[in-house]
């Protein structure tokens, strides 16, 4: 991709099976990357895995829930790394329930997590954007916020806020330069996707049902995901701003 070369990347969710794959696809294009993460011992083995881009990789502990920790965070990256390029928000958690099995309290941690962890870093990034003259955000939201998910009440309800929040920010920043857009996985066979088995019967159910109903007929893997983001992100992608690309196998398929 053009133009990704030593630009600076921030990457949450960086420990699991998609965000590991999106640090090693910005740190092969040449960005330093940030990688973010509430699990430490994640961001260790990343350290490990990536030792031939040590030059290139810094990593931090980041609850994403914390706005004071998320303007904290991003306050020592600019300051350290002297310029903030691109946001990937990458970082979400879900359990598969019905809705009326749920529960205020899983409301709130679906909410904290999906929603409002992205809204303060962006809220905390994009003033550095403008200041700086533009710059690329993607987020990673879900097929799930543009049709629905039996199971995903909540986190849909958040996806979907997500979508309609990029758009909004799309528009208010492109004066600045600063382009937003959107990539949605479809079913992903990560950690977070296969924890639904664990849930019994009804889990089960909703694993093996995606499966069968996606035209290519195999779950997404989380090395499918990074190209779109990092396309989105690169001077290939400059006159785009405020889109939503899934990724999904034709599982959804929007004009």
């Amino acid at each position: 991709m053009r133009g990704l070369k030593d630009k600076v990347a921030i990457i949450t969710g960086a420990a699991g099976g998609i965000g590991r794959s999106l640090v090693q696809r910005f740190l092969e294009e040449g960005a330093r990357v940030a990688a973010l993460d509430l699990n430490q011992a994640g961001l260790d083995e990343i350290k490990g895995q990536f030792q031939q881009y040590a030059g290139q990789l810094t990593t931090a502990q980041l609850d994403i829930t914390d706005h004071d920790a998320v303007a904290k965070a991003v306050q020592k990256i600019h300051a350290d790394l002297k310029q903030i390029d691109i946001l990937v928000n990458n970082a979400g958690w879900d359990v598969a329930k019905q809705f009326v099995e749920t529960t205020p309290d899983l409301w709130d941690k679906l909410i904290a997590i999906n929603l409002k962890g992205p809204l303060s870093l962006q809220h905390a990034v994009v003033p550095f954007m403008v200041a700086a003259g533009g710059g690329k955000i993607v987020n990673i939201a879900s097929d799930a916020g543009r049709v629905g998910s039996s199971g995903e009440s909540v986190y849909s309800a958040c996806k979907g806020g997500i979508i309609a929040f990029s758009k909004t920010l799309a528009r208010e920043t492109a004066r600045s330069n600063v382009r937003v857009n959107v990539v949605c996985p479809g079913p992903t066979d990560t950690a977070l996707l296969q924890s639904f088995t664990g849930g019994g019967e009804f889990g089960q159910k909703i694993y093996d049902g995606l499966k069968r109903a996606i035209p290519l007929k195999r779950l997404g893997q989380p090395e499918d995901i990074p190209g779109a983001v990092a396309f989105l992100s690169s001077d290939d992608a400059n006159f785009i701003t405020g889109q939503v690309i899934s990724v999904s196998g034709g599982l959804t398929m929007h004009g």
